[in-house]
């Protein structure tokens, strides 16, 4: 050893340099044994000889050799230090630390000379190591059930990317705390690039793949992390484990008996995602834990039969009944078309696991399978407002989509861009997606043009946990930390649950035409309920006698409910919520009421609205718009299209009503003529006259809001939020009458066809602004002949007329109840005003499409007296104050069904909205007024009951 150090040091490579003697107190003399022979290996940190004696090197010497002899016959601490001098640290820092070490620091030796050793760019390169996981980990992660969809790793997880290889990977680094949660602030400064590498691929890399890094919140990410980036691999506990076994069991089990039952029937089944119900079950019961009341849920009709009964709870004999064409109980009072079962809804109260219950209500919803997505959230934010949920903790919205439609639909992302408005956040939804891996026939490759079928929520900011369906422990984690984050952030976030779909687009279509490769695959692949039973049974706490009783159960019960099912009468109404209780249906007639108001208290109202603060500053031209609002509450005459709507809101909200209007530019409104929030021109200040109608009004009992750029979404939007309390008058404004073919699916869906299909009734009102005035084709028309064929009057079906009723207003019956909806174009601003009155003022609900003008808001014929808006009839004979469906001659005295005729009239001409200004005018002009009488249709469905 001594020849060899000579020959070193002559050569000018010695190993232990004399720096490395000279500079350090890692060895001081001991006393007379400190002379003797070679010291027996014992730990560094006992040691007391000083390098400065030059026994230190041959003992030096000597302890390499046994190292690269046998590493375990020497001392670990010994063992570390030679490692640490084979990976590169300099002899020098190893005994600077060894001295810091004994004059109290409190790092380990070794470790702070590897630290030492460490430089800047080292450091650098391993922490975006570590970023470059967190961001880019989930490519390489354990998502895909049938191990067909195979990534190659990216580069940005390769350490040789960052200079690093194989023998550094037990050399341990510094990487300090730093102000970021997960394993990088667990004070522990340093650790080996192998436990970085290991701790990273676990976490980001095995069955649940996360993207948050796109998230610009360092407290969001961070909290995130502090739940992926665990110290210890969460483990389920036996009782959980045997509960999750439980409830995929149901679900498993669930779709084999409906199989087995109703072989040939479509059911567009879950088989593939069966975890989605264990997933779902511990969402909810997760949500409830953390205050949530109330969900609505919305999804597409795979799996939808599975959800119904083992998520939302509703009767296994109903569901097992509509298999055999049993109709509901209840047919006498409601009525209708019906729908197929895989489109149904439902609501029940589901008790949780811990003693809480929620209350769950899935929306029906057609074959389209994303235009559920903002009824559902309109409805929750209704919610909000009746509940008093300001802080949006008590309810919350679930959507749950397909693979292809998430990313090929548009109105997702108008749903999404949604999330953060003001008027129309809900504080978060949660989306769950069922990743079958294929869109009907379409591979992914052609149906998007991302890497992964969420990547449109990245606009939002929201977290994205991809999880492998058939890890039912993963996909129940998964939608845990879902629930967690939106209850912590109000915000949305996506579970993707990547799996497949056993059976092709449903259970008699044959997936192998398209699909040969994938459809091996699934024949051969093993149904994650029986992988889980396997799993459990291995890991030695689980019997299988324990297994088979939950499977056992599930079967008896299922079996008992199908033969109950023969004698189930279900009642249609079940799933109507409270509000509804005592609304007629349409063969029910319901009674009239009246819509004008008493004077004194339409002149308080109009007197509110048409002031402003003291002190406010508006535009001079809104100052002259609000001054002749007052001046027709004064004068009793000249109320225009704008001052009338006004008056209908501001009446209906001091009855106690809600008024929530919304669309493109409704605050100031298209032509600027409703002005219902008025901006101060020094200050910004915003004011709501109806916000103000009387003290003590509730916040947000009159909403107005501009929307954004969209129809389909915001149209749907609404609806679901009409559709929560029928004491509310909600309204959508297109910007102009054609904009509203963007919503088509909505009207067509929905609006129309909702009550016949679901029994769902509506009071949405649409505004569709129309009129043929020189602004070219594009803006002219609202395409009324399409909602009147809508409508679906039968005009071969006449109600009989009760004259007896005549003065009434009830001689049609519920003919108006009947039809899919109203469709009115009114000449006259108090028509207008009635009309908007009706629809809370009656027994029933129904749409109203109004035929909105635009020359009319300031046409100077189109006015309208304070007398029209009052309670006292105006018209001989007639009862009451109402919305006039059909405007006769103004020299018409006579209004009773059988009036005597008038000499000298040689033609009747019928018309319908401002064409009536334009022949009134002509008429006057050729001094007709005797000879010819126009008859105003005010509202046209129904036209020959009101003429014939």
């Amino acid at each position: 050893m001594a020849l060899r150090m000579a020959s070193r040091r002559a050569a000018g490579q010695l190993r232990y340099s004399p720096a490395f003697f000279s500079s350090n107190r890692l060895f001081q003399s001991s006393g007379p044994d400190a002379q003797q022979g070679a010291p027996k290996p014992v730990p560094m940190s006992k040691l007391k000889d000083s390098f400065l004696d030059g026994t230190s090197s041959t003992y030096l010497e000597d302890m390499e050799e046994k190292y690269r002899q046998d590493p375990n016959s020497v001392d670990k601490s010994w063992a570390s230090f030679f490692r640490s001098l084979e990976s590169g640290v300099a002899p020098e820092a190893v005994a600077e630390a060894y001295h810091k070490f004994e004059q109290g620091g409190k790092v380990e030796p070794l470790k702070a000379a590897a630290m030492s050793n460490q430089g800047i760019q080292e450091s650098m390169r391993l922490l975006l190591l570590v970023r470059a996981y967190q961001v880019n980990g989930h490519y390489i992660a354990k998502l895909d059930p049938l191990g067909l969809d195979q990534r190659p790793m990216p580069v940005e997880l390769d350490i040789a990317l960052y200079g690093f290889s194989e023998k550094d990977m037990d050399r341990e680094f510094f990487v300090g705390t730093w102000n970021m949660s997960g394993f990088l602030n667990e004070d522990r400064e340093t650790r080996t690039l192998r436990e970085i590498v290991t701790r990273l691929r676990e976490s980001y890399c095995g069955s649940i793949g996360f993207e948050y890094m796109h998230i610009p919140d360092r407290d969001r990410c961070n909290w995130l992390r502090e739940r992926i980036e665990t110290p210890n691999k969460q483990k389920f506990s036996v009782e959980k484990q045997l509960h999750t076994y439980d409830r995929l069991a149901w679900s498993e089990i669930f779709e084999s008996f409906l199989a087995n039952k109703y072989a040939a029937a479509k059911r567009f089944g879950l088989e593939g995602c069966e975890t989605l119900v264990p997933g779902m079950k511990a969402m909810i019961d997760t949500s409830a834990d953390l205050g949530v009341e109330t969900i609505c849920l919305g999804m597409p009709h795979r799996g939808r039969l599975n959800v119904l009964a083992n998520v939302v709870r509703k009767p296994m004999q109903q569901i097992f009944s509509e298999f055999t064409g049993i109709k509901s109980g209840d047919q006498g009072t409601f009525t209708g078309t019906g729908d197929v079962k895989y489109h149904l809804g439902t609501s029940y109260d589901r008790p949780t696991i811990t003693g809480k219950r929620v209350h769950l209500s899935l929306l029906a919803n057609p074959s389209h399978l994303e235009a559920v997505d903002p009824i559902v959230l309109g409805k929750v934010r209704a919610k909000q407002y009746y509940s008093e949920d300001g802080e949006r903790s008590k309810n919350m919205g679930i959507l749950m989509h397909g693979d292809g439609s998430f990313a090929g639909q548009g109105v997702v992302y108008e749903t999404l861009d949604m999330s953060a408005l003001p008027d129309y956040t809900v504080g978060g939804t949660i989306h769950v997606i069922v990743n079958n891996q294929v869109a009907f026939t379409t591979d992914p490759k052609k149906s998007r043009s991302s890497p992964y079928c969420t990547d449109v929520a990245k606009a939002l900011n929201a977290p994205i946990l991809h999880v492998n369906g058939d890890d039912v422990e993963s996909v129940v984690r998964a939608c845990e930390l879902a629930a967690q984050w939106r209850q912590q952030w109000k915000s949305d976030v996506v579970v993707d649950i990547v799996c497949y779909r056993k059976h092709g687009h449903n259970e008699i279509d044959e997936p192998s035409f398209t699909q040969p490769l994938m459809y091996q695959a699934i024949r051969a692949h093993e149904d994650s309920h029986k992988q889980y039973a396997k799993r459990l049974l291995k890991e030695g706490n689980i019997k299988q006698d324990q297994l088979d009783k939950i499977d056992k159960n599930v079967h008896n019960i299922l079996q008992k409910a199908f033969e109950e099912a023969k004698d189930y009468k279900p009642n249609a109404r079940d799933w109507l919520s409270s509000y509804w209780k005592g609304f007629m249906s349409p063969d029910q007639m319901a009674r009239i009421r009246n819509t004008g108001v008493p004077m004194d208290f339409l002149k308080e109202v109009g007197m509110s609205i048409s002031g402003l603060p003291e002190g406010f500053n508006p535009h001079k031209g809104i100052k002259r718009v609000f001054d002749g609002r007052r001046k027709a509450i004064e004068s009793g005459e000249g109320v225009d299209w704008g001052f009338a709507e006004a008056l209908a809101f501001g009446t209906l909200v001091s009855e106690g009503n809600h008024v929530r209007m919304s669309g493109q530019d409704v605050e100031r409104g298209t032509f600027s003529h409703r002005h219902a929030v008025v901006h101060d021109q020094k200050t910004g200040e915003r004011y709501f006259p109806l916000g103000n109608v009387f003290d003590g009004q509730k916040p947000y009992q009159f909403t107005i809001c501009n929307s954004s750029l969209s129809e389909f979404g915001i149209l749907g939007f609404e609806l679901g939020y009409s559709m929560e309390n029928p004491n509310s008058l909600i309204l959508w404004e297109a910007q102009f009458g054609d904009f509203a073919n963007g919503a088509q699916v909505v009207f067509d869906q929905f609006l129309s066809s909702g009550e016949s299909k679901w029994l769902r009734q509506t009071g949405l009102v649409v505004l569709l602004p129309h009129g043929y005035d020189g602004q070219g084709p594009e803006h002219s028309s609202c395409r009324i002949e399409r909602f009147l064929q809508m409508a679906d009057e039968d005009p071969y079906n006449a109600p009989p007329i009760d004259e007896s009723k005549w003065f009434t207003g009830g001689h049609l019956g519920s003919a108006t109840q009947r039809i899919n909806w109203q469709l009115v174009n009114c000449t006259t601003p108090a028509n207008y005003f009635h009309v908007l009155r009706r629809q809370i003022h009656r027994q029933f609900r129904k749409p109203l499409l109004v035929v909105a003008p635009k020359n009319l808001l300031r046409h100077p014929d189109a006015k309208s007296g304070l007398w029209e808006f009052d309670d006292k009839a105006d018209d001989k004979g007639i009862l009451g104050v109402r919305f006039k469906r059909l405007i006769m001659d103004a020299s018409a005295e006579d209004r009773s069904p059988h009036p005597p005729k008038e000499e000298g009239f040689k033609r009747v001409v019928m018309c319908s909205g401002k064409v009536y200004y334009e022949l009134a005018k002509k008429r006057a002009e050729l001094k007709k007024e005797k000879e010819v009488a126009i008859i105003r249709l005010e509202q046209v469905p129904l036209f020959f009951f009101f003429v014939f």
